[in-house]
Formats: C-alpha cells, structure tokens, sequence
C-alpha cells in the first residue's frame, strides 16, 4: 500500500500545488492525457497521488479514504462541520488567499455593519412581504455566521457561480461569496461590511485523522512530514 496524497486535478491550484512540492524536493506531475485523472509522485518512496476537484478532497479526507490532501481552508469549514475532529493541519501553502465575505449593493448608503442589516433586512420584509435574499455557495457558514451577529430576517439562495451579478439580476439582494481583490465586488456596484468578514481562507495541506495506515504508511508520512518541514 501506499500513502495517498490528494491535490486538486487541474488549473492554477494544481500548478501552484506542484510548484510548492517542487521547492521541497518532491515532484508531482500528471501522467496520460490532460482529461486522465492519473498522475505520480518523484522524490520520495512509498506516496501515491490522487488528483480530485478541490472540493472533493475535504469529503475523501474526512472518509479516510486519502492520507493527505491539499484544498481551501474555506471548503473544509464548509463541508465538514466537525472537521477538526476529523483533520488536522499540516501546513498553510502561501497561495489561493481570499476572504468569505457579506456584500452589499453599494447604493445601500445606510447599510455598512451587520446590525445595519439586520435592520435593512427587517425593513425589508415588512415592504415587501418576503426575507431579504443573500445568494451564496457557503450555506453552513454564513447560516452560522449570521446567527452569531443577531441578523434575522434573511433567506439564503443558492448560487455555485458567477454570485457577484446575482443583484444586479434581481435575484438575491446581497451575497456572501470569496474574494482576493475586490475588484469584481467593485465591477458589479457591491460593497462588503466592515464586519462582514466570515473566514480568511488559503490553500492549505491537511492529513486525515481517521485515515487506516499500516507500517509502511506511517513510515512514508513520518518521512514525507520531515522533509516538508526542512
């Protein structure tokens, strides 16, 4: 058998993924064609690789189904509700930095903090007979997040792309989405609360805590983590 380290299959993520391992003396490289999810590990014995979507990952890690895995740290707070339980950290990459953020149109010139919106929100469903509408991908998160704050008054519609021009197509009045720069929140006339920040999320290595490994496992992790902490 051997240790089984997941990273995700295809992109920038996957590039900066293999350039990170490269520094360090290990090399990861897909094998086959660019639609093959086939791939191989140079550098170090005993370690296999898994190429799977980031989002994949945080599920197989916490199947113990893969040792290791690279994915967004917002991903693993999203899917898996006791992932601290279930993995650990081993190391922040340094790449794929971006906030989970609440935004709002820009216009809404007396809306900058939650509590703003918890009474916008309020406002808004004696006007219109209906909750206030925040489209996002991050259900979990931001359901909890808000829950915290005290807003009320609020539905969560679900949007798994292009979140930014949900407002200006009318069908949500606010978001809560990941940013890096700003710059699309800005295109689309949409500003984020000063305290709207939800998770600050990067790229990041984690190892399952209820992945089964026999000897030779734990002998390619013991040297795989000692050569990643050099």
């Amino acid at each position: 058998m051997s240790l089984k380290l997941g990273v995700p299959s295809k992109g920038r993520l996957m590039e900066k993924t293999f350039a990170w391992f490269d520094k360090r003396g290990i090399t990861l490289s897909r094998t086959g064609s660019d639609r093959e999810y086939a791939g191989r590990v140079d550098g170090i014995e005993g370690v296999s690789l898994v190429l799977l979507s980031a989002g994949e990952i945080p599920r197989e890690l916490a199947a113990g189904r893969i040792h290791l895995g690279v994915t967004g740290t917002d991903l693993v707070h999203e899917k898996l509700p006791l992932w601290d339980q279930q993995l650990e950290e081993v190391a922040p990459l340094g790449f794929g930095q971006a906030d989970l953020i609440i935004a709002v149109p820009a216009c809404w010139a007396d809306v900058d903090t939650l509590d703003d919106l918890d009474a916008a929100a309020a406002g808004f469903r004696a006007r219109h007979g209906h909750r206030l509408r925040i489209a996002t991908k991050y259900h979990r998160l931001v359901r909890e997040f808000l829950t915290g704050a005290g807003v009320a008054d609020y539905t969560l519609v679900d949007s798994q792309g292009a979140t930014e021009g949900t407002v200006k197509n009318e069908t949500a009045e606010a978001i809560a989405d990941i940013t890096s720069t700003g710059e699309t929140l800005r295109a689309n006339h949409l500003k984020i609360l000063s305290d709207g920040l939800i998770l600050r999320s990067q790229a990041t290595l984690w190892r399952s805590r209820v992945a089964p490994m026999d000897a030779v496992e734990k002998s390619a992790l013991d040297q795989l983590l000692q050569r990643l902490s050099q």
